[in-house]
Formats: structure tokens, C-alpha cells, sequence
């Protein structure tokens, strides 16, 4: 089974601003649930703790995905599902939670979505599909589907961003086309590596997508000794005050 370890984040509908919720991961045969820090600044901005797991310092654990987080996957017996599992990048030795960690856990009635947390290993590597392609120009929509896979893509920060400080802008080299963000929740520490050998390629095209999988990227640098992912003191373990 997967150790995937998702990061679930809500988005205030006001500021718009991601904020870690929980953790979710599949171990000893047992899918676990627990709270993060930031859920209490959440909670403060509206968010609605998950039904019977009211209590932010407990740890819940299922035999089964949680109904929160099964909804999210797509079913089975779905005339698309083979050209969805396609999309993602996934076999049939993909679980749940390596589909979730690829399209998201995006549902258009809510305002949550799970983020893979990156594994400790020589490279520093994150799969995304860039948020913002439904948004992209008819151009920029044709440029992406003739992309090569390997191909080199850019990053640059949207300085004037009001909703992201943080927020980092995906362009080709010649000419400069927008290929949308990257997801807010990697764009910190992505800002961090930019300097230690980082790179950003085409994964995978998917012409025959919806829009918001048409685009497989890949950011890889080194992972430098001093660095941990997702560090903020609002990602770390509920404890109450």
C-alpha cells in the first residue's frame, strides 16, 4: 500500500488564502486522520471540522478511506476512468491515496484539496498540474499541447499577487506564455530550492484532458541538509494550548 503522506488544506472563501487542515496517510493496514496547527486559524476563518471528527486532538483511524476523501476519487466504472487514470500518470498498482496526491481531491462544491508531502531522498521532487489552466487563453492552451515531454518550463513570482506573496508563475522560455501557477501550498519551499539546481519539466501532455489535467510538471533540485518540507508551525501536529 501507498505511504503517501496527503496534506489536506481548506481555502478561506474570503481571503483565498490555503490553509493546512490535516494529515492523511495509510499505515498498518489503517487509513489515519489527524488534525495540523492550522487548523485553528481555520476554524477562526469559517472552517467546519469533518462530521464525528469534531475534536482537533484526536487521531482517527477507519479500515476504509474516509468518506470526506472516497468521494473525491473517481469511480471505477466510469466510461473515462481509463483515460483519467492515463491523465494522472497512474497504473493498476496506484492506490486511493496516489490519486488523490495527483488530481487533488478538487470537488467544484467545496473549497478542500490534499497535497502530496515529498519524501526525504537525494532530490527534492514534486508531480503537479498547474492551478489556473482553465483560466489560460486559447494560445496558450494550443502552445501547451504541443510541448515535448523533458521540455523546460520556468518559474518567475508574481510579485503584485494580493491573494499569494509567495505565489510563483509557470512561463515557457520563447515566447514567454503563461502556463499557469504552481499549487500555492509547494510555492514556498519551491522558492527556497530555486537555487540549488532546481528544474522544472513537462511530465506529461494530456491533449484529450479536462483542462485542469492537461499539463503534467515536475520540479526537481537537490535536497540540501537543512531543508524540510512544508516547515511552517501551522503543518506541525494538533496539541492543545
Amino acid at each position: 500500500m501507498s505511504d503517501i503522506v496527503l496534506i489536506a488544506a481548506w481555502q478561506n472563501p474570503k481571503s483565498r488564502e490555503w490553509i493546512p487542515i490535516g494529515k492523511l496517510k495509510y499505515e498498518d493496514n489503517f487509513y489515519k486522520f489527524s488534525y495540523v496547527k492550522g487548523v485553528k486559524k481555520a476554524k477562526n476563518d469559517g472552517f467546519m471540522p469533518f462530521y464525528k471528527m469534531e475534536d482537533f486532538s484526536s487521531i482517527y483511524i477507519t479500515k476504509s478511506l474516509f468518506p470526506q476523501f472516497a468521494n473525491r476519487l473517481l469511480a471505477k466504472g466510469r466510461p473515462e476512468y481509463e483515460r483519467y487514470r492515463k491523465w494522472l500518470g497512474l497504473n493498476e498498482n496506484s492506490t486511493s491515496l496516489d490519486e488523490l496526491a495527483k488530481n487533488n481531491g478538487v470537488r467544484v462544491t467545496d473549497n478542500m484539496q490534499l497535497y502530496a508531502l515529498p519524501k526525504k531522498q537525494e532530490k527534492y521532487v514534486v508531480e503537479f498540474f498547474p492551478h489556473g489552466m482553465n483560466y489560460l487563453i486559447k494560445s496558450y492552451e494550443d502552445r501547451a499541447k504541443t510541448f515535448e515531454i523533458g521540455e523546460k518550463l520556468y518559474l518567475m513570482q508574481d510579485l503584485q499577487n494580493e491573494y499569494d506573496t509567495n505565489a510563483l508563475l509557470i512561463r515557457t522560455k520563447d515566447p514567454i506564455e503563461i502556463m499557469g501557477y504552481v499549487p500555492r501550498i509547494y510555492s514556498k519551499d519551491f522558492t527556497k530550492l530555486l537555487k540549488h539546481n532546481a528544474t522544472l519539466t513537462v511530465k506529461q501532455v494530456n491533449s484529450d484532458s479536462l483542462k485542469q489535467f492537461l499539463l503534467l510538471c515536475e520540479f526537481s533540485a537537490e535536497w540540501v541538509d537543512d531543508f524540510i518540507p512544508f516547515s511552517d508551525e501551522i503543518f506541525s501536529d494538533y496539541k492543545e494550548d
